[in-house]
């Protein structure tokens, strides 16, 4: 007979730093010659973000050790920081970018010679940043995007393709850097080059759209003095985001668009200007450009096309564009990220499921077979004690959609007593243009193995379920997903699943603004945790970076149009009308929510007789990557649960919280 034990109270392997281990998830993935390369976390590293190789015979090391850090600050959540080119009798070269002083470097693995500079050194948070570099070995430059500031506002920048010489002589001369694109466009993604390199193809877009909102493809031809002439957009617009662009072997511009609602893959032909769609389906083959350079899809020598496609959950398929047949890969993953590679007839991705970490895994689309070759996933704790998700659709106001991954508190040995009902916190993702994958999570388990359940609630606005769903947060930020939230933690309780006086939200970014909105618009918290936050409209438009200085155009309204929805919707405003206990974390190095928020939020609950805390943390940005730090976060977390729930445990250090 499994022993009973208060909700919230239960022994857990699990420990904070277990919780928090994330060194090892690899992203970027690429291929130089027939070598695997990819960026890896570090967090007992202070967070860098380490590049690695694997060699042919299966054998793996990092190949720049600290303080190297491959990291693009590009519209602060940067994009691709590197790219590798293998030269006949020449060896590899790498040309990455040094989240340092983000210049750009150019690194031959096989001479033993360190990096060396291929850009000038500028003031770390100005001057001029890098990403999406693509290798142009005859012409002797790296292509790629520019970042320029050009005052002290942080909207004062602006963005072009340049390209950049391999033998250094920039590192010391801006002036030597040659800017390929007009300029007139406020962002714009790398260029690819069609494989007779006389086309290249990027996407641009300007505020006040977003890149789900709308983009434009762009099309220009290489003359014989290396500019781009006769620049044209071929598809895209105000209402048509376009996520990702490659040629095929046989010269088809491909591309991702949401034309029909969802993001289906189309090819065109260059020449003709005509458009095929390639798979339409109500599904999604992309997501959200939060960093230029992301690929869900990678077309291969062979004609066919490696797909990341899904609805919530993703696959790889094998896409035969000529009859729009796409077979998928054999496997446990249920989530594959944005980074494909291909060489000959594999193709490698990042993969994870609920059961397992993320990993690489390499498809041979010859045979069929899928297997991981690196970073696989070991058990750091018995599979027993790892959360087990319930995938849910919920009804929110007048009875629509809200999706949801339910995770109950499991554990082996223990089970909450006859008649008493667990606690429950309502996880909220960031964005909010985002969504919660199905991968395993130890946060979540640090939680549902002592007896406390997660809810992770995709709210309308949430990415993976087509425009329409994505389009409800139009100018209803601080309502929709506040409501959609609210709802699903309602229907818990109403099911008997969860104590209704035990509920608590957590969220960072925009999940932060909409547990902080949630807790001053509504009676269903009993306390929330709230990581580095939105919390007054108004004051956010003049403080964050330009990337996202026009977002709210789209989930509030324009300022100008709209100026007292600005105070109305903004929590930051309402701490008259906070209640329940917080937790407030914030790193003060964040400069996409800045600290002064927080701090301006927490003058006016001084005196209030609310119980709260606010947590700090030197050398952190917009989400928190030292392992110390992620540690003393998730433990203050719990702590703060365990006094307002009133769970009997003294394994954690204690929460002080003020009055």
């Amino acid at each position: 007979m499994v022993p009973t034990g208060a909700y919230g109270s239960w022994p857990s392997p699990i420990d904070a730093a277990t919780a928090v281990a994330r060194d090892g998830h690899p992203d970027h993935v690429g291929m130089v010659g027939d070598e695997l390369w990819w960026t890896l976390a570090r967090p007992t590293e202070g967070g860098r973000s380490a590049l690695v190789r694997r060699r042919p015979d299966g054998e793996s090391e990092v190949a720049l050790p600290e303080p190297w850090n491959v990291r693009s600050r590009l519209m602060e959540y940067g994009g691709t920081p590197w790219h590798g080119a293998a030269r006949a009798g020449e060896g590899s070269l790498i040309v990455f970018v040094h989240f340092a002083d983000q210049r750009l470097y150019a690194y031959e693995p096989d001479t033993g010679a360190p990096p060396r500079p291929l850009t000038p050194l500028c003031p770390v948070g100005s001057g001029l940043r890098w990403a999406d570099p693509r290798i142009d070995v005859e012409r002797g430059e790296v292509w790629c995007v520019l970042e320029e500031f050009t005052g002290d506002a942080p909207t004062d920048v602006r963005r072009v393709i340049a390209a950049v010489p391999l033998d250094g002589s920039a590192a010391q001369a801006r002036s030597l850097v040659r800017e390929l694109s007009d300029g007139r466009h406020r962002f714009v993604t790398g260029p690819r080059l069609s494989p007779d390199g006389g086309r290249a193809v990027w996407i641009a877009w300007d505020h006040p759209r977003m890149p789900w909102d709308g983009t434009e493809l762009i099309l220009a031809d290489i003359g014989e003095d290396g500019l781009m002439h006769g620049a044209r957009a071929v598809a895209g617009g105000p209402d048509e985001s376009i996520a990702q662009a490659e040629w095929s072997a046989e010269g088809q511009l491909l591309f991702s668009s949401d034309r029909s609602g969802w993001w289906n893959l189309y090819a065109m032909d260059p020449d003709q200007g005509t458009t095929t769609a390639l798979c339409p389906r109500e599904e999604e083959f992309a997501g959200p450009l939060w960093q230029i350079g992301r690929r869900w899809f990678q077309p291969l020598d062979n004609g066919l096309i490696a797909v990341v496609h899904g609805k919530g959950a993703t696959a790889l398929g094998i896409l035969d564009p000529r009859g729009g047949d796409l077979v998928d890969a054999v496997g446990p993953w249920q989530q594959w990220g944005a980074t494909l590679t291909a060489h000959g007839s594999r193709v490698v991705g990042v993969a994870a499921s609920s059961r397992t970490g993320a990993e690489l895994v390499e498809l041979d689309t010859a045979t069929g077979r899928a297997r991981v070759i690196g970073r696989g996933h070991a058990d750091t704790v018995d599979p027993a004690y790892y959360p087990e998700p319930v995938i849910r659709t919920f009804a929110g106001p007048g009875g629509r959609d809200v999706h949801a991954h339910v995770y109950p508190p499991r554990h082996p040995d223990r089970t909450g007593p006859e008649g008493e009902r667990p606690p429950y916190v309502i996880w909220v993702h960031g964005g909010p243009t985002s969504s919660f994958s199905l991968v395993l999570d130890l946060e979540a388990a640090y939680f549902t193995s002592r007896g406390i359940g997660v809810v992770k609630v995709d709210y309308g606005g949430s990415t993976g379920y087509g425009r329409a769903y994505r389009n409800r947060l139009r100018e209803q930020w601080g309502v929709v997903d506040v409501e959609d939230c609210a709802a699903v933690a309602r229907a818990l309780a109403e099911e008997g699943a969860a104590d209704p006086r035990r509920i608590a939200i957590r969220g960072g970014s925009a999940g932060g603004w909409t547990a902080a909105a949630s807790l001053a618009t509504t009676d269903v918290y009993a306390c929330a945790t709230i990581s580095y936050p939105v919390l007054d409209l108004a004051g956010w438009l003049g403080v964050t970076h330009d990337f996202e200085s026009r977002y709210l155009d789209t989930l509030i309204g324009p300022y100008a149009d709209v100026p007292g929805r600005y105070l109305e919707r903004s929590p930051g405003r309402k701490a008259d009308r906070v209640t329940a206990p917080f937790l407030l974390l914030q790193g003060l190095d964040d400069a996409i929510c800045p600290p002064v928020q927080c701090e301006e939020f927490l003058e006016k609950m001084a005196g209030r007789g609310i119980g709260h805390a606010y947590l700090t943390f030197e050398g952190e940005g917009h989400g928190f990557r030292r392992s110390e730090t992620m540690i003393r976060a998730i433990e203050a977390e719990l702590s703060l649960y365990t006094q307002v729930f009133a769970i009997d445990r003294h394994d954690i250090p204690v929460l002080e919280l003020t009055i």
